[in-house]
């Protein structure tokens, strides 16, 4: 059984990711990319579908573990009767070949300590052909995969598993390489552990030591980018959601769906921590993944990519992994990708608007690409759409997706206005619409007995999406219907003091009910109590918040208050981003929400 899912640490080379739990089993690593086919698999599953141990042999008294400051290097810290060990586990940046390495440093006394292999390639599929070679290193392969493994530490199999029994003294190093290439390839060159750690260390720290800090929850927010910067592709910008498919969003239900992709949603709010940040030449980098996966016809515009900008991600279930926790299906690839989500229109307006004041290089083929996209919302923004949350149900005129169709009108007369872009005759066409828009919305989408908007038209549904009217400058914050709203989502959608998206328990989303808080809603609650000047109430809850972070830092997607466990998948590019925001927005007068709410006052 995997452990929980808050109990796995992150490690990454910026082209995949792996998780290890708090025991030394590396259960997840899909290589050579974060969409890959996963050759350690046992969080979906168990030990037979793969996984990498590397832990005391004998009972382990206490275990403790940190990163290394300002790094994806991470440290496990096991205390036996007999002694301590740490063991060092990291990635690091590729240059020919991809590596990880594991480190088992003696502490104290000796420790007996035993490594326990198992390779299966394609999401626990295929059990790989293994030999040794000349060189006493370790060969997988199966298919186009190939592991070698390369240790001084003498190994042998038992039963479909790669084993070592060793041990380690106070002073002495025990180190263990396992490089991903293809099959077709030659081995690649032996790894030095000691000079790649260094190396490791050194990027890392050059890289969170440009973060401009805040004042306050420093820790937390280097954290939060470092993860961002993990979960990024380092040759083409584009960052995934998640580095993992199918943790649930309840357990033993349904809910579970491949984050491997990249979202349009999280252009903005992604763009803005980058650059609030300090990171630059990050934030150009996503931009330009961005331009580059929507370019073409604005009518074939998708909500997700690939990492690349792939755009047909095919779902299929995984029938021989029977889930997180017996959550089933496991899931790869994303349905959600075809569908119509009017909403994404608005970010990418806004992810491109928000760039051009935070000062990235301008040039005409990111305008042209504007004036395409919004030329083509004038043709469809009054279709019903699946919303935000990407329901399976029937479509909707969902309020949020009507608002950021505004949002993109909206970004695209003031990118006129602000920056004397060449309108092209669209200017005052654009202002009316963006005028329709807003009236729309503020006869259909508000209900005037309850004081509220509503999560579509003619609904009676909250939607947590609607905490995001004033943080896109939609209403201001202090106007009554947005009061409103945000004591309607206080009342109705809180659980224990988090918010949840929407009431699962009805049948908006054709799925079974049930799921945790989204942790993203409740640091936009956050969010709207700074706009609304209850910056007291908002330090709270972020706070309440922080305090969900694992012991190494990490966010999910979601958080169940009732079982106090983190849910789906982690650790979760949304959820980190929001904490970032947030934190600035507590941090300066004018953080990123009022920064968004009020763009007239810049």
């Amino acid at each position: 059984m995997p452990s929980r899912i808050e109990d796995y640490a992150l490690i990454g080379d910026c082209e995949t990711a792996a998780l290890v739990a708090r025991d030394g089993s590396i259960d997840w690593l899909c290589w050579p990319r974060f969409d890959s086919g996963a050759c350690f698999a046992a969080l979906l599953g168990g030990p037979e579908h793969g996984r990498w141990r590397l832990a005391p042999s004998g009972a382990v008294r206490r275990t403790t573990r940190r990163y290394r400051d300002g790094t994806l290097i991470l440290e496990t810290e096991f205390e036996t009767d007999e002694g301590a060990v740490t063991l060092i586990d990291f990635m690091p940046l590729r240059g020919v070949a991809s590596d990880l390495v594991r480190m088992v440093v003696g502490r104290r006394g000796q420790v007996s300590m035993r490594m326990e292999l198992v390779a299966r390639f394609d999401y626990g599929a295929l059990v790989p052909w293994v030999s040794r070679l000349e060189d006493g290193s370790l060969r997988a392969i199966a298919g186009p995969d190939m592991l070698i493994l390369r240790t001084t530490v003498p190994t042998h199999g038992e039963g479909l598993t790669t084993v070592a029994d060793f041990t380690v003294s106070d002073g002495e190093t025990a180190c263990f390489v396992l490089t991903y290439a293809r099959s077709h390839q030659l081995p690649p060159t032996r790894l030095d552990p000691e000079r790649a750690l260094a190396d490791t260390e050194r990027f890392w720290r050059d890289w969170s030591s440009r973060c401009n800090p805040t004042r306050e929850w420093s820790d937390a927010v280097t954290r939060s980018l470092i993860t961002l910067k993990a979960l990024t592709s380092r040759p083409t910008g584009g960052i995934v959601a998640a580095p993992t498919t199918s943790l649930p969003e309840q357990i033993g239900g349904t809910r579970n769906w491949d984050y491997r992709f990249c979202w349009l949603r999280d252009t903005t709010f992604t763009l803005m921590a980058l650059m609030d940040a300090g990171y630059y030449d990050e934030a150009q980098a996503w931009r330009d993944w961005l331009l580059r996966a929507v370019a073409g016809s604005p009518s074939q515009i998708q909500i997700m990519y690939g990492l690349a900008g792939e755009r047909r991600l095919t779902e299929l279930e995984i029938p021989w992994l029977p889930g997180y926790e017996q959550s089933a299906p496991v899931r790869v690839g994303n349905a959600a990708s075809t569908q119509l989500q009017l909403d994404v229109f608005g970010e990418v307006m806004d992810a491109l608007h928000q760039g051009r004041r935070g000062g990235l290089a301008e040039n005409k083929v990111i305008w042209q690409l504007e004036r395409a996209l919004v030329g083509y919302l004038e043709t469809i923004w009054d279709q019903p759409d699946e919303g935000i949350w990407e329901v399976r149900g029937p479509r909707r005129h969902f309020t949020h997706s009507k608002v950021m169709a505004w949002v993109a009108l909206d970004r695209a007369v003031r990118s006129i206005e602000e920056f004397g872009l060449e309108a092209a005759g669209r200017l005052d066409r654009w202002r009316a619409l963006r005028q329709q828009i807003h009236d729309e919305v503020c006869r259909e989408g508000f209900d005037s007995e309850r004081g509220t908007f509503v999560q579509s038209y003619g609904s009676k549904q909250l939607d947590a999406s609607l905490l995001l009217l004033p943080l896109v400058g939609f209403l201001p914050p202090d106007d009554p219907r947005v009061r409103g709203t945000v004591e309607a989502i206080e009342r109705d959608l809180m659980i224990d003091g988090f918010v949840l998206r929407y009431n699962t328990a009805s049948s908006v989303d054709g799925l079974p009910a049930g799921e945790g808080a989204f942790l993203a809603c409740s640091f936009w609650l956050a969010d709207n109590f700074v706009l609304l000047g209850r910056r007291e109430e908002a330090r709270r809850l972020f706070e309440r918040l922080l305090a969900l972070q694992n012991d190494v830092g990490l966010l999910a997607e979601e958080y169940d208050p009732h079982s106090r466990r983190m849910l789906g998948n982690f650790p979760q590019a949304f959820s980190h981003v929001a904490l970032v925001n947030t934190a600035r927005n507590l941090t300066y007068v004018a953080g990123p929400a009022e920064h968004r709410a009020h763009p007239e006052a810049d």
